[in-house]
């Protein structure tokens, strides 16, 4: 079995857990990899998050930021979340029992009975591009958010006119991004267990409500007279555009894939408080 450990930059805690989770793995005669920004950390031959697609589990120690690039670099490999965050809608497994979980999945694995949920994941594309996958939220906006950083949208549910006029940007996410960017911008909570994409215009003039549409509906948006224009995918610019273009997303073909127990959804929205 191949596993591979991402440790949530600068944090000793984190770091010392991965060495820890290393050293056990090995024992058991898995082969482990260690992203090279931990690697750094434990003075070890780290590998690229790219090349962690190539793993039959991955294991992000940290908060819900460290588990989202885990899964850029993951693509559809198994990943298990190990919580030393302050919410943690994505990592169910606290710091005390990751030891004893992580080599419960080996046994699994080994055994054919790993258990995995999948959860959908959205992309972006254009007439000649289409973005990696995303967990969280697609952005359309403008180069800055504020003032003389707005653009003019024209928003469509499968083809079909939604909303148009001025605004700083659209964000389109899934159920498990309800809870991230989607919810400071007013969004409505979605529980992971609905089959949902959520489209939320950010700072819109005379905007419509945000709107929940079917998992695989496409939200088309374009954008128009604006100099410049960026698609952000959960935090990272992903494309540069130049208006007036059009912007399409979707649920993606890849969806993510989550091992290890379930997160209780409500205990952690009361940690929002």
């Amino acid at each position: 079995m191949y596993v591979g450990l991402v440790a949530q930059k600068d944090n000793s805690r984190a770091a010392f857990l991965a060495a820890e989770l290393r050293r056990r793995l090995r024992n058991e005669g898995v082969t482990v990899a260690v992203d090279t920004t931990t690697a750094e950390t434990l003075d070890l031959e780290g590998t690229p998050i790219e090349a962690f697609d190539g793993c039959d589990l991955v294991v992000s120690i940290g908060g819900d930021g460290t588990f989202l690039f885990a899964a850029r670099g993951a693509d559809g490999t198994p990943i298990l979340g190990v919580n030393l965050g302050e919410v943690g809608f994505l990592n169910a497994v606290g710091p005390e029992e990751a030891v004893e979980v992580v080599l419960d999945e080996v046994a699994a694995f080994r055994a054919g009975e790993m258990s995995v949920r999948e959860t959908p994941r959205l992309a972006a594309s254009g007439d000649d591009w289409t973005a990696p996958p995303v967990t969280n939220e697609v952005v359309v906006q403008g180069p800055i958010r504020g003032p003389g950083g707005g653009v003019e949208v024209d928003v469509r549910i499968d083809g079909a006119r939604y909303s148009a006029g001025p605004a700083d940007g659209v964000l389109v996410a899934t159920p498990t991004g309800s809870t991230a960017y989607n919810l400071s911008e007013s969004g409505p909570l979605v529980h992971p267990g609905v089959e949902a994409i959520v489209v939320n215009e950010m700072c819109a003039s005379e905007g419509m409500p945000p709107l929940v549409v079917g998992p695989d509906s496409t939200v088309g948006v374009t954008v128009e007279n604006a100099d410049r224009a960026v698609v952000v995918g959960d935090g990272r610019v992903l494309r540069e555009l130049d208006p007036p273009t059009a912007v399409d997303v979707g649920r993606a073909d890849s969806p993510m894939r989550v091992a290890g127990p379930t997160a209780d959804f409500f205990e952690a929205l009361g940690k929002l408080d």
